[in-house]
């Protein structure tokens, strides 16, 4: 591509790719909230009642990493059904053209 010049065709990840962000998604999902609780209940977390800094040091990269989790996991699903269509209509226009064949054949 050229300078300027901008793409806009669509991007193909692998059914591969695909379970690997999943897997990142469920990932996140198993490991942040435990820490997360762990944090809640460190006796450092609040003082008479109100939450500290190392609380919320802690919650900020928590609730980020979530996010985050949550969004990479998404795109997996998305990757995956679509390489899924991809698939199918790829099958579907190489029966058709083995049904033309077969015809003019």
């Amino acid at each position: 591509m050229t300078p300027g010049e901008t793409h806009t065709g669509r991007v193909v990840i692998s059914r591969r790719v695909s379970v690997f962000l999943m897997a990142v998604g469920v990932w996140t999902w198993l490991i942040w909230p435990r820490f997360g609780l762990a944090i809640w209940k460190d006796d450092r977390s609040f003082s008479n009642g109100v939450p500290t800094s190392f609380l919320w040091v802690h919650a900020v990269p928590i609730v980020a990493s979530l996010a985050i989790g949550t969004a990479v996991g998404v795109l997996g699903v998305r990757a995956w059904r679509a390489a899924g269509r991809s698939e199918g209509a790829a099958g579907r226009s190489e029966r058709a053209a083995g049904r033309s064949d077969r015809a003019t054949g």
